[in-house]
């Protein structure tokens, strides 16, 4: 028999006393399953440490032996409260969590639940609702949104299946990693999404107080949540364009399990080989409607933020033609709740997947591929550059001493090369496109 800790909806009732439906007496002689758990709490000392703020209080502990019997009580605080009918005094409470302490280390207490570990309570319990942690609901859209990607874009590759990767961290969590490659239509396309728990070291807590003043400086470390989604479509044909799509939450914890900082952020953009205005307008209106949908002000400031953040800079571009990125947004930033920012996610993510499938069945667009599969391969080198260098999320996931490579660099096309000197002809899409890369501009 193993040793469960209770689910936290039982580890603190909210009341100084509860009546019992039984006589103090019955209820001190009703402790034969408590032996059971002496026993094996005897042989899983590994699982307790002194009592500290992120172990059972004393409260937490008796709550816990009354649900080792299936009840729901704790004692009574004052040992004394008139002794009104069925109030368990806290001499018997005590004798009853002792039960679940080592007897031979009665000081010590069970370790409390991890934030993993309290998830995984949590949705067991009651799944995940409206009224679930933000973390829970997080973690649903994320998986119910790689595999809706999954089904659209198979749809388009005519029937070709993703390969998919399923991982686990010893912490907790894990990931799904879904790639398709040497496609009809796509080169490499990858569907990822990450659900991570972890100690946020010192180091990092004091680069993240730069935007985040809720981070106690003064900790060691803090149990940290992050989860996201990541998209990345590179084509066959040069002439339609490879999109990036990234959203994603993070949160610190207090020791009981509730947020202490929490943030979102993500973005989503285009980079041709040759510019299409076409596409480049409608992928822009189509973010443009979905940031509306919930502040006026997104699209211009994010636009403006992507521009700026996928800069190459030691040549002077952009990525592409731009789209939308946002880091950090939380209620000091935004005068927003998580409540509100949340549904930015599957609100922007949903209206890009509906139009999505529109760059890829141009039928005039595959009648006049034929240049070349070294001009593709060509055009898709600055994407390599930009992706391990440029990106501060690439070098906060790589220096995590379990950070999974394969993972992260899926955002990688399958071929790539670097043309010296390459000049692009005169007044063509290439052409035009490199003006753009140099100097963005407003395409609505």
């Amino acid at each position: 028999m193993s040793l469960t800790r209770p689910p936290l909806s039982f580890l603190a009732q909210g009341s100084s006393c509860l009546p019992t439906d039984s006589t103090t007496t019955t209820f001190r002689a009703n402790t034969s399953k408590m032996s059971e758990h002496r026993a094996t709490a005897q042989g899983h000392k590994s699982r307790r440490r002194r009592l500290q703020p992120n172990v059972l209080s004393r409260q937490e502990a008796h709550t816990t032996a009354f649900r080792g019997q299936g009840q729901r009580r704790q004692a009574c605080p004052a040992d004394a409260c008139g002794r009104q009918e069925g109030c368990i005094p806290r001499s018997v409470a005590d004798d009853l969590a002792h039960e679940f302490l080592d007897p031979e280390h009665p000081e010590e207490h069970l370790e409390a639940p991890t934030l993993a570990e309290r998830d995984q309570l949590a949705k067991r319990e009651s799944g995940v609702t409206p009224t679930s942690s933000m973390r829970l609901r997080m973690e649903a859209y994320i998986k119910e949104q790689q595999a809706q990607i999954e089904r659209e874009l198979e749809k388009v590759e005519g029937g070709k299946k993703f390969k998919v990767d399923t991982w686990t961290r010893p912490e907790g969590g894990g990931g799904i990693s879904c790639v398709l490659q040497d496609g009809a239509v796509f080169e490499k396309a990858g569907v990822n999404i990450s659900v991570v728990y972890g100690s946020l070291p010192r180091p990092a807590i004091q680069r993240m107080r730069a935007n985040h003043k809720a981070l106690d400086p003064d900790v060691e470390s803090l149990p940290f949540f992050a989860s996201g989604i990541s998209l990345v479509l590179h084509p066959v044909n040069p002439n339609a364009p490879t999109v990036h799509l990234n959203y994603r939450y993070f949160e610190t914890a207090n020791a009981d399990g509730s947020p202490n900082a929490w943030w979102f952020g993500g973005g989503t953009d285009l980079t041709p080989s040759y510019l299409y205005d076409e596409d480049t307008i409608h992928f822009h209106k189509t973010i443009k409607n979905a940031c509306d949908a919930h502040d006026k002000t997104y699209y211009t400031r994010f636009k403006k933020w992507c521009d700026e953040y996928f800069s190459v800079k030691h040549r002077g571009e952009t990525r592409g033609v731009g789209g939308i990125f946002f880091d950090d947004l939380d209620e000091d930033e935004t005068k927003k709740s998580q409540e509100e920012l949340f549904p930015l996610l599957p609100g922007l993510s949903g209206q890009l997947l509906a139009k999505l499938s529109a760059y890829y069945r141009t039928e005039e667009r595959h009648a006049i591929y034929g240049q070349g599969e070294g001009v593709a391969a060509a055009a898709t080198g600055p994407i390599c550059r930009v992706q391990p260098c440029a990106r501060s999320g690439y070098e906060l996931r790589i220096e995590h001493a379990r950070a999974r490579i394969e993972s992260i660099l899926m955002s990688l096309p399958l071929t790539a090369r670097w043309e010296y000197m390459h000049e692009a002809e005169k007044n063509s899409r290439e052409a035009r496109l490199m003006e753009v890369l140099r100097k963005p501009i407003d395409w609505i």
